[in-house]
């Protein structure tokens, strides 16, 4: 790290604006809950609408690509507005997708609810990523908080549909629109009076931002390396269960406990490793959480059962530590662009990399799941040397300051 570097770290991290930033991670949570939720329905839709297996996972495709691939465009949208009326509109839109599974008969008026939803979260992400960005100062451990939120509401999706459907049936999936309406009256409320109080004081801000060169060779790179770390973990979700059982003899339920604590920790790993990026360097996180990283990687497949859960653990803390800090820097490559910059980091790279990772299913189909576990190394590794090669952090770069005054979260 550069002598300048570190007296920025000595001085300490700028106090973020924990008023702002927390209604948005609130809304993050809401949001990815309705994409929590929709793996937990197909159970029920299977059963009550008489999907087979390969129809089913293609509802789940279908939300997928809807709520990543198109983030992008959402971003550049969200980087030209003045008001930032994209991430309320999108949480509501979120939750009345997902509500409205329960009323759709036929095939494709599921998949038509199911993408809607997904368009939603898609809409949601990049201008609320912008706004978290805007309020955590330039600071991982701000935008943590931010990721953190979206990490509780994945989790808490299948929860929802077990307490609703689970009790009451299809008929009640209207409920799951609930969090998402809730969240957008909150967001509207709290971006109203404290993001939009006045038109110059956006303007300013967008000044800000725009400030500095855009660095479209090491925001390829950065987000490269995203993609190969979402490669494994998204391969580890699809494979771990199933492994699990048929390797090791583990029972079903110790198969869905060990994909919870394995996303648990990696919610975990979010907030730590943000914390050591604001204090150590935001580029040598990303670095040094994939050598330990490719190691447990290489070691699974030789694990039993106990070695096996031990690694999971920090699997999920190793591949998500980097996580805040990934959308932080690349909202910095791209000054004035922060919307698209989220829309990329957080929605494409992660469905270029569930899509690469469904490649990893065919090759197991082929081989053996323990063949496939075997490869994901190598991403670790390729997502290492792309992290290398980035450029050095600049010292004092901090992020655009925030309309409300500073409290720290």
């Amino acid at each position: 790290m550069s002598r300048a570097a570190t007296v920025a770290g000595a001085a300490g991290p700028p106090r973020i604006n924990g008023r702002a930033i927390l209604p948005v991670s609130f809304a993050h949570g809401c949001a990815d809950l309705c994409q929590g939720a929709v793996p937990a329905l197909l159970p029920f839709l299977i059963a009550h609408r008489g999907l087979d297996l390969a129809s089913a996972t293609f509802l789940v495709t279908a939300a997928t690509i809807a709520s990543s691939v198109i983030q992008p465009l959402f971003g550049i949208w969200s980087d030209r507005l003045d008001f930032p009326l994209l991430a309320p509109i999108g949480v509501v839109i979120a939750g009345l997708g997902v509500g409205a599974v329960g009323f759709c008969q036929s095939y494709a008026a599921l998949a038509g609810a199911l993408a809607i939803s997904g368009f939603g979260v898609a809409l949601f992400h990049p201008e609320a990523a912008r706004l978290a960005g805007r309020a955590a100062r330039g600071t991982a451990r701000g935008m943590s908080y931010f990721s953190v939120g979206g990490n509780v509401g994945f989790a808490v999706g299948p929860l929802a549909v077990l307490v609703t459907v689970g009790i009451f049936g299809l008929d009640a999936t209207p409920a799951l629109a609930i969090p998402g309406l809730v969240a957008g009256v909150v967001l509207l409320r709290e971006l109203r009076g404290q993001f939009s109080e006045a038109s110059e004081n956006r303007h300013a801000e967008h000044h800000h931002e725009a400030h500095g060169p855009t660095r479209w060779g090491p925001f390829t790179r950065l987000t490269a390396a995203a993609v190969a770390r979402t490669v494994a973990f998204f391969a580890l979700q699809a494979f771990i269960p199933i492994y699990l059982i048929d390797q090791l003899g583990a029972s079903k339920t110790v198969g869905g406990i060990a994909l919870t604590v394995m996303l648990a920790s990696g919610a975990l790993g979010t907030l730590i490793g943000s914390r050591w990026a604001d204090r150590w360097g935001k580029r040598l996180v990303l670095i040094w959480m994939m050598v330990p990283l490719t190691l447990v990687l290489l070691l699974l497949p030789e694990l039993g059962l106990v070695g096996c859960l031990i690694a999971l653990v920090a699997v999920g803390f190793l591949v998500d530590a980097p996580f805040a800090t990934t959308v932080v820097i690349g909202q910095s490559y791209l000054p004035g662009r922060a919307g698209l910059a989220s829309g990329i980091t957080f929605g494409l790279a992660i469905g270029l990399g569930g899509l690469l990772a469904a490649g990893l299913g065919l090759l197991a189909d082929q081989t053996s799941i323990t063949t496939a576990l075997f490869t994901l190394p190598a991403f670790s590794i390729i997502g290492m040397l792309l992290a290398i090669s980035l450029p050095e952090e600049e010292a004092g770069a901090q992020g655009p300051p925030a309309s409300a005054e500073p409290v720290e979260a």
